[in-house]
């Protein structure tokens, strides 16, 4: 058999992963027109065969997952677990961790039926306790009961409060659980939003940021603040340990069935210099860590500052884009709903996130109908081949954006590239093939579309080329594999009866 195969087929067959020699022959083609004969079946009709779909989807290698927060991405279960680990205890009253030592002293000397604060175990052990818990920290119930609870768009973004203090640690164990998840649902690379970059303070840049007159002022401010930046040892010494960090936290995670590349991220809720300072240390970042493939905004895109400070935080990445050219972006852009905001604040945050961003990519993009440059937008996006990262579940619960009403049907009416992401699976509870099922049974896609998904997975992959096609070499033969498996599965289901 080896003779047949090339040396990059030779090397999955000898990793383990199954190989078909005649994968560009007639029977792969024969394979691949029958899953698409059985895929068509599964959507076809008033209602689309929900549970086939998401057994075809969690079977069908999926390229990647480009739209991924880390801290997210973990389900609160596994948080719980992290209590232990770093001698923590969670308030049954408030649901908080409990981080001060004295406090956590005391408690453990009480009785346990006294006790307010709980131990991993005693979390466990209180069914009634756990079950709160799940409900805080997570979207666990949110749809399925009548308590009285908060706005989704509130209870998404609390939830990260809650379990900040365990999210911040574990990283290594936490990167290793998303790993063997991603696996488990043939997912073969994902590229997280890891770590916010350190930033640093300076209340003169604020006032003066805020106060520019003009582009011209604002740039001379900014490349001031770059210098100073750049000349103060201090700061970069955060960064080396940021990179550092990441460095250890990624050891051991990429292998021949996976690879996960890290984007660092700034909150658009801080103070100017803040900000700025952050987006300067993810660039330097960067540039000294192959491991870190872009750089990110993030943070509830309808809260005031955010709202406040847009423009500036747009003109921020333009100025730094210029002086870090080869850094690629990814904007959190348009995560916004008709109610969010008032509807100015609906017409232009693609757009700018486009023209001043220069944004390699696109997240959320869900109030395009509503931009002022809707068809410029698309325009652009087509031409420069630019994807908006698709997060379905996500939409529907933050922002109540779903079915015919989400932008995703203008995306592909247009042509513009895009891709099915998960966003934060673990506060939101799904994943990545739950997303897929979603946007099939809804939108209706042929089976080349969603494969074509998979492939454009692993094509807009902040990676080297050589990383792409090393990726889109598996998919090839982990497609082999699937399209022969759903063809034996088609023969079967249309087979006469004896």
């Amino acid at each position: 058999m080896h003779k047949t195969l090339s040396g990059a087929m030779l090397a999955l067959a000898l990793a383990g992963i199954a190989v078909d020699a005649g994968a560009k022959g007639p029977a792969t083609k024969g394979n691949e027109a029958a899953t698409a004969h059985y895929f068509a079946g599964l959507v076809s009709g008033a209602d689309p065969k929900l549970a086939e779909l998401t057994m075809f989807f969690s079977q069908m290698p999926k390229g990647g997952d480009l739209h991924h927060h880390y801290s997210g991405a973990l389900y609160a279960e596994q948080y719980v677990d992290f209590l232990d680990k770093q001698g923590l205890c969670v308030n049954k009253t408030t649901y908080r961790i409990e981080t001060n030592k004295a406090v956590i002293d005391a408690e453990r000397a009480l009785p346990a039926a006294q006790r307010n604060c709980l131990s991993s175990g005693e979390v466990y052990a209180d069914d009634a306790a756990y079950r709160e818990l799940l409900q805080r920290w997570s979207s666990k119930d949110f749809r399925n009961h009548g308590a009285v609870q908060p706005p989704p768009d509130r209870q998404f973004f609390q939830t990260f409060g809650f379990f900040g203090p365990v999210s911040n640690a574990n990283f290594n164990e936490g990167l290793q659980t998303l790993k063997q998840r991603a696996i488990a649902e043939n997912v073969s690379y994902i590229e997280t939003m890891f770590k916010m970059a350190p930033f640093s303070t300076d209340a003169g840049f604020d006032a003066r940021a805020w106060q520019a007159r003009d582009d011209a002022e604002l740039t001379a401010l900014m490349r001031s603040q770059l210098a100073q930046l750049n000349q103060d040892a201090g700061f970069q010494r955060t960064i080396d340990d940021y990179v550092a960090k990441i460095a250890s936290a990624a050891a051991g995670i990429d292998d021949d069935k996976f690879t996960m590349r890290y984007q660092s991220y700034v909150l658009r809720l801080l103070a100017p210099s803040q900000v700025f300072s952050s987006m300067v240390a993810g660039f330097k970042a960067a540039g000294q860590s192959e491991l870190i493939v872009g750089v990110n905004i993030v943070g509830q895109e309808s809260q005031m500052v955010s709202m406040r400070d847009y423009t500036l935080h747009m003109k921020m990445f333009q100025f730094l884009k210029a002086q870090y050219p080869n850094v690629k972006v990814a904007l959190h852009a348009g995560e916004l709903a008709l109610g969010d905001v008032a509807p100015e604040g609906l017409k232009f945050h693609i757009d700018q996130a486009l023209a001043l961003g220069h944004a390699d990519r696109i997240g959320h993009g869900i109030d395009l109908a509503h931009e002022s440059n809707v068809l410029g937008i698309m325009k652009k996006m087509r031409e420069a081949d630019i994807p908006v990262e698709i997060n379905l579940t996500s939409n529907d619960f933050i922002n109540g954006v779903r079915g015919e009403a989400h932008p995703v049907t203008l995306y592909r009416k247009h042509g513009v590239p895009f891709v099915i992401s998960t966003d934060d699976a673990g506060v939101t509870r799904h994943d990545l093939s739950n997303e897929y099922m979603l946007f099939a049974s809804r939108y209706k896609p042929d089976y080349a579309e969603v494969k074509r998904l998979s492939y454009d997975s692993v094509r807009y992959a902040f990676l080297p080329e050589a990383q792409k096609q090393r990726l889109k070499r598996q998919l090839d033969v982990r497609f082999g594999k699937f399209e022969a498996d759903i063809a034996a599965l088609d023969r079967q289901r249309t087979a006469p009866a004896r």
